[in-house]
């Protein structure tokens, strides 16, 4: 397991320095790969309302506030950046249902295991993947988060990297997790028949081959796709509950 060079410039994404530097000269929100709007279908079929969530590597992203609109009722958000947390408790002081927290996601040993229904993560293993020492921090985060995840709940990873790049990270089996895969184009990419004009297709799971990878003649459509798995972690009860396809009628 390797750095992703290849998807990698030059600053070390999993430096809190570069993270705080970087808010300091960019105060306004930004959401890495897909906003809520985008992501609600699965967000809404895979995460109950009620669910306790945690939101990894948040910045300053838009996205914990449009889950709270949308009646989730609570979302503890985690950044390495001290200066992005600061931002954010500052604008979020009146919203309850926002909490955040300065953090490093591959020590989160403040909170007790089996804390969380769900861990949402929208590019911080990325981040990682371009830092220094890739595999391990990459290990030390998953650890974590495989920690604090109630049997039964689930790790929603959004990402860059498709199974080749992502599996051999999230496969091990100590997590125990069930690994569904779907496939989202990026933001602004239009084709005849894409989530813009007809949702069914980008909310089928992706059949994967018995070692967790695309099958050899899967094409994608957008090259520059975002990948998101569904990390759901069993137990000897929650394994023998079946998979339902996502629901259309969340849109």
């Amino acid at each position: 397991m390797q750095r992703d060079v290849s998807s990698c410039n030059t600053y070390n994404y999993g430096d809190a320095h570069y993270w705080d530097a970087r808010y300091v000269q960019e105060a306004l929100s930004f959401d890495w790969y897909q906003r809520y709007s985008s992501l609600r279908p699965f967000v809404r079929n895979f995460v109950p309302t009620s669910s306790r969530v945690l939101m990894v590597g948040c910045g300053n992203s838009l996205m914990s506030e449009d889950m709270v609109k949308d009646g989730y009722e609570d979302i503890m958000n985690v950044d390495i950046s001290s200066v992005a947390v600061e931002m954010m408790q500052t604008k979020y002081v009146s919203v309850p249902q926002l909490k955040y927290m300065q953090m490093d996601v591959r020590d989160m040993s403040y909170f007790e295991d089996e804390s969380f229904d769900t861990v949402i993560d929208k590019g911080t293993l990325d981040s990682l993947m371009c830092g220094n020492d890739a595999p391990l921090s990459a290990s030390r985060m998953l650890g974590e988060v495989s920690r604090l995840i109630k049997p039964g709940g689930t790790y929603f990873l959004i990402t860059y990297g498709d199974p080749k790049v992502r599996m051999p990270h999230l496969n091990p089996s100590v997590y125990n997790w069930k690994i569904s895969l779907y496939i989202i184009p990026r933001p602004g990419f239009k084709k005849a028949g894409d989530c813009s004009s007809s949702s069914k297709s980008c909310l089928e799971a992706i059949p994967l081959t018995s070692d967790g990878m695309l099958p050899h003649d899967y094409v994608l459509e957008d090259p520059d796709s975002h990948f998101i798995y569904i990390c759901n972690k069993r137990d000897e009860e929650v394994a023998q509950i079946p998979s339902y396809p996502l629901m259309e009628n969340v849109l």
